[in-house]
């Protein structure tokens, strides 16, 4: 007998397809037992891109005051990019969409307004920070 047919005959330690598919279903049923636990803390890390962005609208809008002695309602002109919102295409990845609310010579408000409901429940989740850095949330999610 050749070797190779003698490697052939000999019978291989394994899995079988039935194993392997009870597996993944108990790994499944964990998951959507975890699932609804893990919602909070992403609805949280997505409200954190709504402060970080606010943040960074404030620092540009000091900037700005800082060389033109009044604060701009153009989003364009403080330097502020809005990245694409997650609604608009396939490789939109912002969750909130920004914009000065109201500039004056001596304040401004800035608003993020979530362009998707995250916890299904109506309402879209806003942020609003003015020039003194005061952040609030006026409609939770």
């Amino acid at each position: 007998m050749k070797p190779y047919t003698l490697f052939l005959c000999k019978r291989v330690k394994a899995y079988t397809l039935t194993e392997i598919l009870v597996v993944l279903v108990i790994i499944g049923i964990l998951v959507l037992l975890a699932l609804p636990n893990l919602l909070p803390a992403v609805n949280k890390a997505k409200k954190l891109e709504a402060k970080q962005q606010l943040a960074y609208v404030k620092t540009l809008e000091k900037n700005y005051f800082y060389e033109h002695s009044e604060y701009s309602k153009d989003l364009n002109e403080i330097g502020f990019i809005q990245e694409k919102l997650s609604t608009d295409s396939k490789d939109g990845k912002a969750n909130y969409r920004i914009e000065i609310t109201n500039a004056t010579n001596t304040t401004f408000t800035a608003r993020a307004t979530a362009v998707k409901d995250f916890s299904g429940d109506g309402k879209f989740n806003v942020w609003e920070i003015d020039q003194d850095g005061n952040l609030k949330e006026v409609v939770a999610d």
